[in-house]
């Protein structure tokens, strides 16, 4: 009929459960040294260690790992304040996550330092960036975070990145096969964000369109991101 107007499909994008238990964690030697500070403790080289590793790269995975060893609490690192401090450590175990450039409140963080240090109390920090590239104003503040030792995690490696493909897809209970998983690792950026982008961009599509998540979809997605 002319003039019909065609219904417009609407896409619920339902939210999807990422499973951080140690048996879930892809293990590989971009992680594997993060990954081995969390398994050796207690018996850390120091009570507060920091993990530091690009978008994606699993900090959180493992500090939810850690938390649950250790009875940790968790606090991002902009919500953390002088005041909430001591109840903060009351377990004797904190995370904080996610330091970021002028992003926290410096003298809340150097009192947790000094609190920790004082009752013997473990910290795991992390940050997308090393110390250095925080450029903190607090000159003792500065000193204490460039002295932690430092647990990296690295760009993910072939193997690695073809397995997280599969595992975000398995998140979201997406099936791929194997020639579509070396599609995808073979046209996108090989980082943990592009990944993760990647596979929750196909699925909005295709839940957007109807379609089923093919190589030809991925073409599509991939020539207009």
């Amino acid at each position: 009929m002319a003039g019909h107007v065609h219904p417009r499909q609407l896409a619920f994008v339902l939210p999807h459960e990422e499973s951080l238990t140690r048996d879930n964690f892809l293990e590989g030697p971009a992680n594997a040294a993060a990954l081995a500070l969390i398994d050796a403790w207690p018996e850390w080289p120091s009570r507060t260690m920091l993990l530091v590793g690009p978008e994606g790269s699993g900090k959180s995975h493992l500090a939810a790992i850690w938390a649950e060893q250790s009875g940790a609490r968790s606090t991002a690192a902009h919500a953390l304040s002088t005041m909430d401090v001591p109840s903060a450590l009351a377990t004797g175990a904190l995370v904080v996550e996610d330091l970021r450039l002028g992003a926290f409140d410096e003298r809340a963080l150097f009192h947790l330092l000094n609190l920790a240090r004082e009752e013997s109390a473990f910290l795991l920090l992390t940050s997308r960036v090393p110390p250095s590239a925080l450029d903190v104003e607090l000159r003792d503040l500065r000193s204490r975070l460039r002295a932690l030792p430092v647990a990296s995690l690295l760009p993910p490696d072939d193997q690695l990145f073809r397995a997280l493909i599969v595992k975000y897809c398995a998140d979201r209970q997406l099936t791929v096969d194997e020639p579509m998983v070396s599609y995808l690792a073979s046209r996108i950026e090989r980082s943990y964000a592009a990944a993760r982008d990647t596979v929750a961009l196909l699925d909005r599509e295709a839940l957007r369109l109807g379609r089923p998540i093919t190589r030809a979809l991925a073409a599509e997605v991939l020539r207009n991101p």
